[in-house]
């Protein structure tokens, strides 16, 4: 007698991360929920990718299987504040019975193994997927569990989620993970700060925008504060962490003497223009950049420049 062995959606889980894949090179690591709420094609039919309203989700009569699909944390979300450890991230049950449907799918993700995608949001109707997630344990007592990221490997039509066991590697990808995120959420809060643009050139293109650090992440006071953040394009983001743009405490750009000395075609030219004009900020004041941090940050452009 064969034996009856739970059935994991293997097919519907590949084809999910496959679909985000394509998703996230059409419109970059973060996606609206607009284009999410499009879902996939599966089997001759549209897959939801999420329940944002219920956070535990499971593609109904399309999966076989009782293991979630994915699951999700809104922006600046109360009443579910995952909370991220040195092993993973806690995620909680849903209210109610422990064994609700959302919760039975929740644990069931823990039992057989399988993968999942957490769409995380970084900003209003926005959320950047990571995948594959895994529901490494499971704690009844406190009503949460702890996900664990992994990794897709092999070739392009050969991609498998893999779980990692070593646990200094999957430390690793946590790291990475988090850092993902904290600079989506801080992007989230950035950018629409200055309406979507890069403050020195008013660039608005948002798959070319960046949120700086006045102050480095990396710093003590390096707070993910939209005060200790500028909306930048990529060019400018990069010569202002290379300090070769700086910005000083009253909001003016300047360009290093070096660079304003060289010539080296219309690119460089463009960037010179640069040279003493006003940065644009935010309307609101308490969104606009410190000038004690922009003070700061200017020395050091001084030093090098």
């Amino acid at each position: 007698m064969r034996e009856n062995r739970p059935v994991r959606d293997e097919s519907l889980r590949s084809s999910c991360f496959a679909s985000l894949d394509v998703l996230q090179a059409q419109y970059g690591p973060e996606l609206p929920y607009a284009v999410l709420a499009g879902g996939f094609q599966f089997r001759g039919g549209k897959v939801p990718f999420l329940n944002r309203a219920y956070g535990i989700y499971r593609a109904g009569a399309v999966q076989r299987g009782p293991a979630a699909l994915s699951i999700n944390s809104a922006f600046a979300q109360k009443r579910y504040q995952d909370e991220g450890t040195a092993d993973g991230v806690l995620y909680r049950y849903q209210d109610g019975p422990i064994d609700n449907h959302f919760n039975s799918w929740l644990r069931q993700a823990h039992l057989l193994g399988v993968p999942l995608v957490y769409f995380i949001g970084t900003r209003p109707n926005w959320y950047r997927p990571e995948y594959p997630a895994f529901v490494e344990a499971d704690h009844p007592a406190t009503r949460s569990v702890l996900i664990s990221f992994g990794e897709i490997r092999g070739a392009y039509d050969e991609r498998e989620p893999v779980r990692i066991r070593d646990e200094i590697e999957r430390r690793y990808v946590l790291r990475q993970v988090k850092q993902r995120i904290h600079q989506a959420q801080f992007r989230g809060a950035v950018l629409p700060a200055y309406r979507d643009r890069c403050g020195i050139c008013s660039l608005k293109e948002t798959r070319l925008l960046d949120a700086a650090h006045i102050t480095a992440d990396i710093e003590e006071r390096g707070v993910p504060l939209v005060s200790n953040g500028l909306s930048l394009c990529s060019i400018h983001h990069r010569a202002f962490d290379h300090d070769l743009v700086g910005v000083d405490a009253d909001y003016r750009v300047l360009v290093s003497p070096r660079l304003l000395e060289e010539d080296d075609g219309p690119m460089l030219d463009l960037l010179k223009g640069f040279h003493t004009q006003p940065l644009h900020v935010p309307r609101a004041a308490a969104l606009r950049p410190d000038r004690e941090r922009l003070a700061e940050r200017f020395e050091r452009f001084l030093d090098r420049a």
